[in-house]
């Protein structure tokens, strides 16, 4: 088990969320930022879907009330066992008693804590992910508070107990470069036109990716309202409410775009103008507000090549972190199997 010392509503028990039910209205959920989730569970020989805490109001603090093996991936918070600083993307074994506390990031917006075999709530609908738009799913369908007890899955303490310093992961070679393009400041995600990309104006598609995009005091994990140059259509359209997802960006009548996010609506009316890919969702949870944002054109064959090598570096993350943790048996000289 573990214990919730200090924590914000908006932190929250999360996967990387419930497929296959849009048609009926439930949308995806799960962690803002699924690439830090998967990797942190990698790291401890977690399933990837193993559901973690996403923290996004700090500080936040929890106990262990036995050996654990923990994982802290996501924003670049001061993170502490007890009064040992940890560095960012840290993996290692808590022994019963230890607190560990996160503090305000000094970049990003969002950490994700991964325990040895994942946050053990009731699935629903397949999923651990908290909705809290809708109140269900993760612990009691909320956010977590104070006192709250999460009860863990096995082999909770497995894997680390031969390194007590524990281990980490460079995030730089993690994340990658934020982009070709993009100023300082910036945060840079690539796009891939959408459905009414071509009813804007030449203007306004020339604006989309010209102009850096603030992210407003309005965003949450249902979406996020940008501010920047006004996005006019050519001419009035008349839509049906259609399927939406993670990534979509619309635009209102209002001009501003908003991006849906992790706890997307499953259907709208406004105009979409792009479509965020995949392999940069992830970026867009650790955007703090005030940052701005900037959009880059690419093609379906970048989307899916961008998404293939970020597969790539989880494997071999995932193979790194085995024989960190001596979970893999290594040949004897002699060649032959231990």
């Amino acid at each position: 088990m573990i214990e919730i010392l200090s924590t914000g509503a908006a932190n929250s028990v999360q996967d990387l969320g419930r497929f296959g039910y849009l048609d009926a209205g439930v949308g995806r959920s799960g962690a803002m930022d699924g690439l830090a989730l998967e990797i942190g569970n990698r790291m401890l020989g977690n399933v990837p879907e193993a559901a973690g805490i996403e923290v996004t109001l700090f500080p936040f603090r929890l106990r262990f009330d036995s050996a654990t093996a923990f994982a802290v991936t996501g924003a670049d918070c001061l993170v502490r066992l007890n009064d040992r600083p940890l560095p960012p993307w840290w993996a290692m074994r808590a022994e019963a008693g230890d607190v560990l506390q996160l503090g305000l990031p000094k970049s990003g917006a969002r950490a994700m804590i991964c325990i040895g075999g994942g946050i053990d709530v009731p699935p629903v609908l397949g999923s651990r992910a908290t909705d809290l738009k809708s109140g269900w799913g993760g612990f009691e369908g909320r956010g977590l508070k104070r006192g709250d007890r999460l009860a863990l899955g096995p082999s909770a303490a497995s894997g680390l107990a031969d390194l007590p310093a524990g281990f980490g992961i460079d995030p730089t070679e993690i994340r990658g470069p934020a982009a070709e393009t993009g100023q300082a400041g910036e945060t840079t995600v690539r796009v891939l036109p959408s459905a009414e990309f071509a009813d804007f104006t030449d203007a306004a598609r020339d604006a989309l990716f010209a102009s850096a995009w603030q992210l407003t005091n309005d965003a949450n994990r249902q979406g996020f309202r940008l501010q920047g140059p006004h996005l006019a259509l050519s001419k009035k359209l008349e839509l049906f409410s259609h399927g939406i997802m993670p990534g979509t960006v619309q635009v209102p009548p209002s001009g501003q775009p908003i991006i849906q996010l992790a706890e997307a609506n499953t259907c709208g009316g406004y105009p979409k103008i792009a479509n965020i890919v995949e392999a940069d969702l992830w970026r867009l949870a650790q955007v703090p507000v005030g940052r701005a944002i900037r959009f880059v054109e690419i093609d379906r064959p970048a989307a899916i090549a961008a998404l293939r090598r970020q597969r790539a570096m989880i494997d071999d993350i995932a193979a790194l972190a085995a024989l960190a943790r001596k979970d893999v048996k290594h040949p004897e000289k002699s060649g032959t199997a231990e």
